[in-house]
């Protein structure tokens, strides 16, 4: 299996040979204490364990299940504070885009653009991030096959860009429930570009409590070890202090007092599988 491209994230790089990294923070914006926090919190474990950090939380969950729902603080106080992570830390940030009109206001901030699982075809959404000079991260749709995603990379490739990374999270397997197929982290790598497995969406249950999602947390840890021995180039987690007081996707977050161990559990199988090159058996 050939190596990924190689992607600049503001201070380090992603794919290729570069080491494993991680994506993590709290699903969505709460309050300002609680981002600053869990970024330096996250950042501190990171360095122990010298893997590259993108924090990650969004301004916006627009894709809520119910209407009630909390969906965040809105764009420009959710950038305002983002941007205060960058500028106290140091470190990337990447934040979910929905809308075209956005893209711009939101490429001043950010490093990385995430296209939603649900909006991964939307045509405009991605030439429009394509074309802001950031990298554009993609999450596969849970409708969609791995190999379905060539076309989401074409579409990015011709907008201008080879600033890219796909992000698995898992497919629908009847109603309220998702089940991750390991062999979409090498089929998605094999398309040229860095591929990060989502460890807290793939344990979703869409729309599971009703009004809200639920989620098994249980899984993460199994289904990350599992991706990690297949092999992929990082990993998404969501997190936070107190996963049973979030206001969005709190059955699937990570505890922040838990991170670090799943990390080095993930960083001793990696020591052994590396990234997961295949090599065809005899």
């Amino acid at each position: 299996m050939a190596q990924p491209t190689q992607v600049d994230i503001g201070p380090f790089s992603v794919g290729g040979s570069c080491p494993h990294f991680l994506i993590a923070g709290p699903c969505v914006i709460e309050s300002e204490k609680l981002v600053m926090e869990t970024a330096a919190a996250i950042l501190e474990i990171a360095r122990g364990l010298s893997i590259p950090f993108i924090f990650k939380s969004s301004y916006d969950k627009a894709n809520r299940t119910s209407i009630s729902s909390f969906r965040g603080l809105g764009i420009a106080e959710g950038l305002k504070i983002l941007k205060k992570v960058k500028r106290e830390l140091g470190v990337p940030i990447l934040t979910d885009i929905h809308e075209v009109h956005d893209v711009s206001q939101v490429a001043e901030v950010v490093d990385v653009l995430q296209i939603p699982a649900f909006l991964c075809r939307q045509t405009d959404l991605l030439c429009a991030a394509a074309k802001s000079g950031r990298v554009v991260n993609v999450k596969k749709g849970q409708f969609l096959s791995p190999w379905d995603m060539a076309n989401v990379v074409n579409k990015l490739q011709e907008a201008g860009t080879s600033k890219i990374f796909l992000t698995e999270r898992g497919a629908s397997f009847g109603y309220q429930n998702l089940v991750v197929d390991m062999r979409s982290l090498p089929v998605m790598r094999n398309l040229g570009y860095p591929v990060v497995f989502d460890a807290t969406h793939s344990v979703q249950l869409p729309g599971g409590g009703g009004t809200v999602s639920s989620g098994q947390r249980e899984f993460v840890a199994p289904l990350a070890r599992a991706a990690a021995a297949v092999g992929c180039d990082g990993f998404f987690m969501e997190v936070h202090p107190r996963p049973e007081e979030a206001l969005s996707d709190g059955p699937n977050m990570i505890r922040l007092s838990e991170l670090r161990g799943l990390l080095e559990q993930l960083q001793a199988i990696w020591q052994v599988t590396g990234k997961g090159e295949i090599s065809p058996l005899t």
